[in-house]
Parts: structure tokens; sequence; C-alpha cells
């Protein structure tokens, strides 16, 4: 038995059978070296491992269909499921224990690009560092890539990629040694390694000998992002990366994360910026007080704010609100800049039209305003006041 890592997932061949057969693996299964190599260099290793052509061929043509086909390959439906995850740190000196995570349950289907929102202190790190196998969770229980992340740790840990929020680099290592330093650790072989590709595409190949200590804090942020990425994992970790990072090499590193995904690669994020978040993810789940408050689709969570705003700028200057509005939602500033915010579901907007021209006010612009994520994540978090929090 041999184990094949195809970038997507882990997977057995067994050349006793006539036919290519490709299953998970298990924890015991310690080969998966030798498999590797054989699915990645099958013209170099099938005759050393004394593989018949016919056999070698049909291997490397099974590793090379597509990977997210689930019905030939037995992918999981979901890259992370997470089921009621508890976390509770103990307290000091007798203190009570904090509950940081409190019965959190998600999906996250194969393939997504899935945003994980949150104010500061309301889980997603905990969640994250469970994933990655920096936490021990309290309870309840964590796959990745199918893989449970404590009964079946190795092969958890080889399907997740994790760029964390701490700068966590060795100064006196340059990118390049870095890189193959972290591949090295993965198994990932010197020949199939991709440093100078991933340095160029978080714009720090001209940096590739530079020490580490030597670089900006952008700079050091693209580099966690780049050793994430050094054994290929089917799953990627975002904690906050664009942190410090200037808007160029913003747009730089979210296009080649872009392409990640839309090549398979399923990735996880956590951001403060959530403009970023609503343009980049299909899928957003917001925590709060260590509880999952939401979790849908991000044009779901935008339909879910029945609430509109119409921008109107007059052509005069008036005092006051005309009476004849005071029965709406509305703001005057400057003048002549009135804002009517409304709910689609009760009111047309049109209405709100026809009663500006009804009281005699006339037009020099007129503006509709759809509601935002961070509209959605403000109403979200400030309604969900945490239970367990002292009188």
């Amino acid at each position: 038995m041999y184990t094949c890592e195809p970038g997507f997932g882990y997977y057995i061949y067994s050349h006793r059978s006539p036919e290519v057969q490709l299953t998970r693996p298990t924890p015991d299964d310690t080969d998966w070296r030798a498999g590797c190599n054989v699915a990645r260099n099958p013209d170099e290793r099938a005759k050393a491992l004394g593989f018949n052509p016919a056999l070698t061929q049909a291997l490397t043509q099974a590793l090379t269909l597509n990977m997210t086909d689930p019905e030939n390959h037995n992918l999981p439906k979901n890259a992370v499921e997470v089921r009621d995850l508890e976390k509770v740190y103990r307290g000091s000196n007798g203190a009570e224990g904090h509950r940081a995570l409190k019965k959190v349950s998600l999906e996250i289907p194969r393939g997504s690009f899935f945003g994980l929102l949150g104010p500061n202190g309301a889980g997603k790190s905990t969640l994250i560092n469970i994933l990655a196998g920096l936490v021990n969770k309290t309870s309840g229980e964590a796959l990745i890539w199918g893989y449970d992340t404590v009964n079946e740790m190795r092969a958890a840990r080889r399907s997740i990629g994790v760029v964390p929020q701490e700068l966590n680099l060795d100064p006196f290592f340059t990118p390049r040694e870095l890189l193959d330093l972290h591949a090295g650790l993965y198994g990932v072989p010197k020949a199939e390694r991709r440093t100078e590709e991933i340095l160029d595409a978080v714009g720090l190949l001209d940096k590739a000998d530079a020490y580490a200590r030597t670089l900006s804090g952008g700079m050091r942020r693209r580099l966690l992002v780049a050793k994430a990425l050094v054994h290929n994992p089917p799953v990627l970790v975002l904690d906050e990366p664009t942190a410090g990072v200037d808007v160029e090499l913003r747009r730089q590193l979210w296009q080649y994360v872009r392409q990640l995904n839309e090549a398979g690669t399923t990735v996880l994020l956590t951001t403060h910026y959530l403009e970023e978040a609503e343009e980049l993810c299909d899928r957003i789940a917001i925590i709060n007080h260590g509880r999952v408050v939401a979790c849908d689709t991000t044009a779901n969570l935008l339909q879910r704010l029945d609430s509109k705003r119409v921008h109107v700028t007059l052509r005069e200057d008036i005092d006051a609100i005309p009476d004849a509005l005071k029965r709406f939602d509305v703001t005057l500033s400057e003048g002549r800049e009135l804002e009517f915010q409304y709910q689609p579901s009760k009111m047309r907007s049109g209405e709100i039209v026809d009663a500006v021209r009804d009281a005699g006010l006339r037009f020099a612009e007129i503006a509709t305003k759809e509601p935002e994520l961070e509209d959605v994540f403000v109403q979200l978090t400030s309604m969900n006041e945490d239970p367990e929090a002292p009188a």
C-alpha cells in the first residue's frame, strides 16, 4: 500500500490489484512518501518499485483527473467540519474559566472561499488554532479534509496551511531558506519544491536571499503566506493576512489567492476589512461571544438586512426638513443633502421620490445605496449580547 498526495488530498494506491484504487489512508499507513514519489514521478520510479507500465500509466491518468469530482475520487463534501466545538480556558488562582467557544458548528464546503468574521475576542483565533493543532479543544469534533484533528492528526495537519496573525519568522533565515526548510518539514522532495514560484507570487522574489530581519512588516506578512503554501495544502487558512500590507501588494496577494481558490484550494479567511470579505467570499460565518450568530452565502446575508438608503442632493439649500418629510427616517446635512433610510419590505423608493417632489423641492441628484456587509455585521454583533456576561 502506498499513499499518494495529488495536491487535493491523500489516497492509497494498491499495486496488488489489477486496477488503480484511490481511497483514504489510515493513520497507520507509513509509506506515504514512497507513494507520493510514484504518483509525482511515475516514469522515474515505477521500475524501482516493480510497477508494470500499464498500471503506471493508469495511476498517472487517475491522479491527473479533475480532483474536484467527488463521484470519482471520494473527496469530502466539506473541506472543514466543526461540530459542537467547545473550548474553555482554565482560570488562574481559582478564578472561573473562560469559555472561548460555545457549541460551535460549521461546515465549509470544499472549494469555497469562506469568511469567518467577528469582533475582537469573539473566538476566531481560538477556532483556527484548534484546526491548526495549536490549541486543544475541550469537547466537540473538528475535521479537516475528512480527517479528525485528534485521531488522524498527521493527515489533518498535512491538509491545512495556516497564515497566523503573529509574525513568527526566524530573523536569521532568508525567505528562500525559510521556504525550503518548511517544505522539508512537510516531506516535499527538493525537485518538487515551488520556492521561487511562490516567492514571485507574493512579490518577494527579489528579496529571496535577504535576511528576514531586513524585510518590512508587509513583506514579512507576505512571507508568512508563502510558508503556508509550500506543501500545496487543500485547505488554506488566512488569519488577518493583509494587516499592514499596502494597497498594491494587497491586490497582488488577493489575485494569487483567487487563483488558488479557482484551482480547487479551499480558503478560510478572517479579516477586519469587511469590504474584502464581501468581495472575495462566497460564504460567510459571523461569530460573537464564542457562538456562531450567522452562517450563509454572502448574498443571503446582505438580503437579511431589510434596509436601504436613498441619498438626495437638492438644487437649493434648506434650513430644515419640511414637515411633509418628517414621517420618514431622514437626516439633513450641509443644507441640501437628504438621506432617507427605509425598509424595502414596507416601502418603495418611489414613495420617497414622490414625497420630495410634493414638498416643492427640486432634485440635483438622487442615488440609492444597497446594504453592505458592515451594516449586517454591526446589526448581528450588537444585538447578540453575551448571555453569560456578568450583570
